[in-house]
């Protein structure tokens, strides 16, 4: 989460991109993940389930903030990223894939593993250009 509101800070402008509204984004994308756990498709939970628990743990943590207009904020924001509705959210979600790699490379050369299923996990679905550009960079330091 800190390193994509970092990716979003430092990223090139891009046309139509709100900079701000993007690392507001990556900062609260995971948000329902600090009650619910990382939910992948491995665990076998159906996507309506995840989506559920995610929401009920989305209202719980805006309550905590007593509500209010950060509070409908943050739920805005999460909402956008997790309906790819904006331009925004598809550069975060790109922004989120990329960080993952960027972490398998790391493992890799910090403990000698092959981490390749993370790097065909994400093989064709960057929907940007600076997604499709920071992946292919990634890609290329692992050689």
């Amino acid at each position: 989460m800190y390193r994509m509101g970092v990716m979003a800070l430092v990223a090139a402008d891009l046309p139509g991109v709100n900079r701000d509204r993007c690392v507001k984004m990556a900062i609260v994308h995971d948000i329902a993940e600090a009650i619910v756990g990382d939910i992948t498709p491995s665990d076998g939970v159906p996507k309506e389930e995840k989506s559920r628990r995610e929401k009920e743990a989305l209202d719980h943590m805006c309550s905590l903030l007593g509500g209010g207009s950060r509070a409908e904020e943050i739920r805005e924001l999460w909402m956008e990223y997790e309906q790819n509705a904006t331009l925004e959210a598809k550069v975060v979600k790109d922004f989120d894939k990329v960080e993952m790699i960027l972490q398998a490379l790391e493992y890799e050369k910090e403990q000698g593993l092959d981490l390749e299923e993370f790097f065909q996990s994400t093989a064709g679905k960057f929907q940007t250009d600076i997604g499709k550009t920071w992946a292919a960079e990634v890609a290329s330091r692992r050689k």
